[in-house]
C-alpha cells in the first residue's frame, strides 16, 4: 500500500532519483526516461478519457489500461535482480497481455478491414488516443534501448507493443461509431 504524506522530499534537487529498489540514479538515466515515457502515455490516455465517459465499457477498459501502465512503470522502475524471487517485485504478467489481445480481437472483429493507412483524427477521443499510441511507441523504443544495457522483464516490451496496437484499434472503434476513420490519400497534394 502506498501512503504519501509529503509530496516533496528534496531528494531530487541534485538531479538524482530513487529507483524501486532504493538505488539512486541520475534523472536522465535511460531507465528513468523509459518509465517517464510510460507515465506520459498514461497522462495522454487520461486526457482522452475526458471524451469516453458516455461509453462505460470503453471507459472501464481505458481505466484498466491506466492501472496497468502504473504496473508497467513500477516494473521498469525496479531493476531485475539476478536472484529475484517470483512475486518479489511488481512485474507485468502474461494475463495483462492476453487481456489486451482479447479486447483487440473483439473490437477489430466488428470493424471494416482497412484499405488505407489511418491518419490520426476523427472524434476527439480517437485523435487523443492516437497521441497516446505514439507515446507508447516511443516507450517501446525506450524499452528496447534499455534492454540493450540492462535485464528487464521481457513482458514489459510485449505489453507496450500490444498496447500500441490496442490504442490504434480503440481509435478505429470510436471513429466507426462517429466521425469515421481519416484515411491517408497517398500523393494527394503533389500537384
Amino acid at each position: 500500500m502506498v501512503k504519501l504524506t509529503k509530496i516533496y522530499t528534496r531528494g531530487g534537487d541534485k538531479g538524482e532519483t530513487s529507483l524501486g529498489d532504493g538505488s539512486r540514479v541520475k534523472k536522465h538515466d535511460l531507465r528513468v526516461t523509459t518509465y517517464g515515457t510510460v507515465d506520459e502515455a498514461n497522462a495522454a490516455i487520461g486526457v482522452a478519457r475526458l471524451h469516453t465517459k458516455e461509453d462505460a465499457e470503453l471507459d472501464a477498459m481505458l481505466s484498466r489500461i491506466q492501472n496497468d501502465l502504473f504496473d508497467l512503470g513500477a516494473d521498469l522502475c525496479t531493476p531485475t535482480a539476478a536472484d529475484e524471487a517470483p512475486g518479489k517485485a511488481l512485474r507485468i504478467v502474461q494475463a495483462q497481455v492476453d487481456r489486451l489481445e482479447r479486447e483487440i480481437d473483439a473490437m477489430n472483429g466488428k470493424l471494416a478491414p482497412l484499405t488505407s493507412f489511418v491518419l490520426p483524427g476523427g472524434a476527439p477521443a480517437a485523435a487523443l488516443l492516437h497521441v497516446a499510441r505514439t507515446i507508447v511507441r516511443r516507450a517501446e523504443r525506450d524499452i528496447t534501448a534499455l534492454m540493450e544495457h540492462e535485464t528487464i522483464n521481457p513482458l514489459a516490451l510485449t505489453y507496450a507493443n500490444r498496447l500500441s496496437d490496442h490504442l490504434f484499434v480503440v481509435s478505429r472503434h470510436i471513429n466507426a461509431g462517429s466521425a469515421g476513420d481519416v484515411l491517408w490519400a497517398p500523393g494527394a497534394n503533389r500537384t
